[in-house]
C-alpha cells in the first residue's frame, strides 16, 4: 500500500470507512446512503456533498472504481487496494473494542 494513502485513510474517517465497507458490493451513491441509515438506525446521515466528494476522492486514489452507471446513477465497487485499507481499519477498530472490553487482540 502506498505510504500517503496509509497515512490519508488510516486511521478512517467514519464517512469513508461507511463508504467503502457498503462498496464491498457494486453499489451507487444513494444506495450507500441508503444501507449507511439502515445499519446505523439512522444515527449517521452522508449528505450528498459529502458521500460525492468522498466517492471522488476515493476513486481518484484508487480505493473504487466505476464499475456501470445505470440511468445516470455511477455504480462504484472497492477495488484490491481499497478492500486492503479496508481491512487494515476493521482490524484497528476491533483491536480498539478488544482492549476497551478487556478482552485479548489476536490481530
Amino acid at each position: 500500500m502506498d505510504e500517503r494513502l496509509g497515512r490519508i485513510y488510516v486511521p478512517m474517517s467514519e464517512t469513508a470507512f461507511y463508504i467503502l465497507f457498503c462498496l464491498q458490493e457494486a453499489q451507487h451513491g444513494y444506495g450507500i446512503g441508503q444501507a449507511v441509515k439502515e445499519m446505523t438506525r439512522d444515527e449517521v446521515t452522508i449528505g450528498p456533498g459529502t458521500m460525492y466528494g468522498t466517492l471522488s476522492k476515493m476513486e481518484k486514489d484508487g480505493l473504487i472504481s466505476l464499475v456501470n452507471e445505470v440511468e445516470k446513477r455511477k455504480i462504484y465497487k472497492a477495488t484490491d487496494l481499497g478492500k486492503e485499507i479496508l481491512e487494515i481499519e476493521l482490524k484497528r477498530i476491533r483491536r480498539l473494542y478488544i482492549n476497551s472490553t478487556g478482552g485479548e487482540y489476536n490481530g
